[in-house]
């Protein structure tokens, strides 16, 4: 199954597919006790680290050694796993986070979309006076990454915060954000109102996608580096063989 996930191109039509195959399981599991989720994922993931842009960030994601790797969709007991893969927008992020650690040290960020919380952890890592990850997906991933890295787990949110009244964080990172375009446009106008408000740096990791680079937001964007994706990413991610850091700078 979830060598077809892989590609965040199409990623959205994957996971809808696979959200209708199994809305009931969903629903049903929606309420299981974070002690059952916790060792669902300890026991149908792996620990990596190494085939990644940082291998000083140990986390458990999904490889072809898991069993749902291949599964049926149907017998996925839980929502769409995006917290499962560390998507390569996410992994050039927490990789200048490291490289950069004034960018956040003694700063409140907030980790938008947070996944399986890698930059959260860097954030961590280089000081920051306040983490909050913010992802509709498992919360709990996240706490468990953290742990494996002897980090203080940040301040999870799992309510929907693009839309909601800004408040006032010193940094928002955004890894692998812009694949679908009406999220991409509610971003963009989320993200204004934040600078606006406080003055609020924003980090954006993208390997290039299309959804991204055809969007009106890109031409408000300064690079501020860009990696080389280890060869088992590209793989993973149909070719796709650099990732960039990004910094938004709109004209308000």
């Amino acid at each position: 199954m979830l060598r077809l996930l892989n590609g965040r191109r199409c990623i959205g039509i994957c996971f809808r597919a696979f959200r209708r195959t199994n809305s009931d399981k969903w629903m049903s599991n929606r309420c299981q006790s974070n002690e059952y989720i916790s060792r669902f994922i300890w026991e149908n993931t792996e620990l990596t680290g190494g085939q990644s842009l940082t291998p000083e960030i140990k986390l458990r994601l999904f490889t072809p050694n898991c069993r749902f790797w291949d599964e049926r969709p149907e017998l996925w007991p839980f929502d769409d796993p995006y917290w499962a893969i560390y998507w390569p927008g996410g992994q050039a992020l927490s990789r200048y986070l490291l490289d950069n650690p004034s960018v956040c040290r003694g700063k409140s960020v907030l980790d938008l979309g947070s996944g399986c919380g890698a930059s959260s952890i860097a954030a961590k890592k280089c000081g920051a006076a306040h983490v909050t990850a913010n992802d509709i997906d498992r919360a709990i991933a996240t706490v468990i990454n953290c742990e494996l890295n002897a980090v203080e787990p940040p301040f999870c949110v799992t309510d929907n915060m693009i839309s909601s009244e800004p408040q006032c964080f010193d940094v928002i990172l955004l890894g692998d954000m812009f694949y679908d375009e009406a999220l991409a446009t509610s971003l963009h106008s989320w993200l204004d109102l934040c600078i606006k408000r406080h003055g609020t740096t924003v980090l954006i990791g993208d390997p290039g996608r299309a959804q991204f680079e055809e969007h009106s937001i890109r031409q408000l964007l300064h690079q501020l580096d860009q990696f080389e994706l280890p060869k088992s990413v590209q793989d993973e991610n149909y070719g796709l063989t650099c990732s960039t850091v990004w910094h938004y700078q709109p004209d308000l």
